[in-house]
């Protein structure tokens, strides 16, 4: 009978590990999901020839910037919070 304690010891172990991924691979999921939104927005952009424009400030937003972030709908300074 001692080994039932074990067997169902590590059972439930195994669950909450399961349990753990599965909960890593769903929030994976949704920034993935997240992501793709972001780019399918500023494709729409691009089409609507608004991409690259800062929605704060009106002006361009870094190439570099673009570069580390495509879908960026912020300059560094609005993103800062610099712009008034």
């Amino acid at each position: 009978m001692g080994g039932d304690t074990e067997d169902s010891r590590y059972m439930t172990m195994e669950d909450g590990s399961m349990s753990m991924e599965r909960e890593q691979l769903s929030q994976m999921a949704s920034r993935q999901i997240t992501f793709i939104d972001h780019l399918e927005k500023a494709l729409m952009r691009i089409e609507n020839k608004t991409y690259g424009v800062c929605r704060v400030t009106g002006r361009l937003i870094d190439k570099a910037r673009l570069r580390a972030v495509p879908h960026a709908t912020l300059s560094i300074e609005a993103k800062m919070g610099a712009v008034k």
